[in-house]
């Protein structure tokens, strides 16, 4: 089996990150294998943490991300990784039994070079159960393979991601202007170089949400904030299910607004309520009540951050240097 570096961005992960190291340590995978962390100015112990790691095990290591930024993590790690697959793994993450050795079968049998699979969001407390509730179900996330699963094929982005490293060397990397994004955008160039990026529902990853309602918010604000900017470097990029939360808002707003004057319109707003609120009891059942009576809140959470952060997208964020190209700074992982 070829060799596995495992890449992991780290910032503000006191909480999860020991877990997220120990299930990429208890794979069972015939190959050499090491973790390097890429680690941030984080303002709890995640640094303490990720030293006891490495002085744990001899195939934990750590370089430093004095940005912080999530691409600028990810090229280091990769640049100080010494073999040629390269496993993306985030700090609140963990890996389901098998997932490397599956992954790096399944990249050589279709020949592909980025392959991922679910994200399998499992929440503790109830606001985070009902998140994970959320970004399982199509009407909180769409129809996005990796959040509500399907079939194996080729995907225009899967989540986290099993690499080539020659292939992220031949596109350049992570693009460092993207702080959220950087993963669909990369995806995008890799396809758009002739490469394949395949989903296998094999792969399940145990993703940990957003713990607060201030936290998740934030989160979608920047999810449709960036993807505006990607969409703006990449044209033909967007879709009827990326507009779907912008005009949302603006309809919803408007309607609202002219309900005041003409009451009939007032229906728009109310739809909306009733589809998340019957949407959140279909997509909730079998959970406890607290977890059922939260989902509304948290779906509409996510939609209209989404939509306020696409509408809101700053020019400035728009208006970039071309993508990284082979060579450039930030770009050459040789």
């Amino acid at each position: 089996m070829p060799s596995v570096s495992v890449v992991i961005p780290v910032l503000n992960e006191e909480r999860h990150l020991a877990a997220a190291v120990g299930r990429v340590l208890a794979q069972e995978y015939g190959g050499d294998l090491e973790v390097v962390l890429a680690l941030g100015p984080s303002r709890d112990r995640t640094h303490a943490v990720a030293e006891a790691l490495a002085a744990s095990d001899p195939r934990v290591r750590w370089v430093d991300n004095p940005s912080g930024r999530t691409p600028d993590a990810l090229n280091a790690g990769i640049a100080a990784g010494r073999h040629d697959v390269i496993v993306r793994v985030d700090g609140h993450a963990e890996l389901c039994d098998g997932y490397i050795a599956t992954a790096v079968a399944e990249l050589e049998r279709v020949g592909a070079d980025n392959v991922g699979g679910i994200m399998d969001a499992q929440g503790v407390t109830d606001f985070e159960k009902a998140v994970a509730c959320a970004m399982r179900s199509k009407i909180g996330v769409g129809n996005a393979r990796f959040h509500v699963g399907g079939g194996a094929g080729e995907a225009d982005t899967v989540y986290l991601g099993v690499f080539r490293r020659e292939t992220l060397t031949r596109v350049g990397g992570y693009d460092t202007h993207f702080a959220r994004a950087q993963d669909w955008e990369l995806n995008h160039r890799i396809r758009s170089a002739g490469g394949k990026v395949w989903f296998t529902p094999e792969l399940t990853v145990t993703y940990r949400p957003r713990g607060t309602l201030r936290a998740l918010a934030q989160q979608y604000l920047n999810y449709g904030r960036w993807r505006r900017v990607v969409a703006a470097r990449h044209e033909g990029t967007i879709n009827l299910r990326y507009l779907a939360p912008p005009a949302m808002v603006v309809g919803t707003t408007a309607a609202t607004l002219l309900g005041l004057a003409w009451r009939p319109a007032l229906a728009v707003p109310a739809g909306y309520l009733a589809a998340i609120t019957l949407g959140g009891i279909a997509t909730s059942r079998g959970e406890a009540p607290a977890v059922r009576a939260r989902l509304p809140l948290v779906l509409a959470t996510m939609h209209w951050s989404w939509g306020i952060g696409f509408l809101t997208s700053p020019a400035a964020l728009r208006a970039t240097d071309p993508a990284p190209q082979p060579g450039s700074d930030g770009g050459d992982l040789t």
